[in-house]
């Protein structure tokens, strides 16, 4: 597939973060850095089209590292679809109190990063990428999405914005260890999917991320 060579960035920040480490099981730990995972949904949050997909370059850190932690109410079930029709017709429903559990996270906080990334043309797409490029940077510059950008749980928003340029990442160095990439989906329709990771590395700040995806 075809990747439109012209990069694009917008930067992205907010009070709270936590992109979950998966050998994790239980309580939530966060990488010390966004995940690409999470950056590109970032960027399809703010514009996403079938002609193309997201492929995240470089992310650009640009607040120091600093940790939080946090205790939360959670629930060890879902309520499903087949429970839900059940209760409608047999009457009953989910009741949290009797599902509750405290978990513990550790969490990012003060977090400022530019995301870097190119669009991966569809094999079948006949546009001008000039096109999508121009339309993300006004939706960008208007602040518009179709849903609010998060920075790793929903309940962490991100605001995001157009780079001005004079944006400067730290200084640090940093071996991040294996980190979650994406996860190359089968194409058998069942939304299964397989998760890609790299060896990740935060070099003056900025983390450098492989092209996994086949393409050259």
């Amino acid at each position: 597939m075809p990747i439109d060579e012209i990069p694009l960035e917008v930067r992205v920040k907010g009070p709270f973060a936590c992109f979950t480490r998966p050998e994790m099981k239980v309580e939530r730990v966060s990488y010390p850095v966004m995940t690409p995972s999470a950056a590109r949904g970032i960027l399809e949050a703010i514009f996403w089209k079938p002609q193309f997909r997201w492929l995240i370059t470089e992310i650009r850190v640009l607040a120091p590292v600093r940790y939080f932690s946090i205790v939360r109410n959670e629930v060890t079930q879902r309520a499903s679809e087949k429970n839900a029709s059940e209760w409608e017709k047999k009457g009953g429903g989910f009741d949290a109190s009797t599902a509750r559990t405290q978990r513990h996270t550790l969490a990012l906080r003060d977090v400022d990063y530019v995301i870097r990334a190119r669009q991966i043309l569809t094999p079948d797409t006949g546009d001008n990428p000039t096109k999508y490029r121009d339309q993300f940077r006004r939706r960008v510059r208007k602040g518009q999405c179709f849903s609010r950008p998060y920075l790793g749980c929903r309940e962490f928003a991100a605001d995001f914005s157009e780079p001005d340029g004079t944006e400067s990442p730290i200084p640090d160095e940093m071996g991040i260890g294996s980190m979650l990439w994406d996860l190359h989906y089968n194409r058998d329709g069942s939304g299964r999917g397989k998760p890609v990771f790299f060896p990740a590395h935060l070099k003056n700040g900025v983390l450098c991320i492989p092209d996994l995806t086949g393409n050259t």
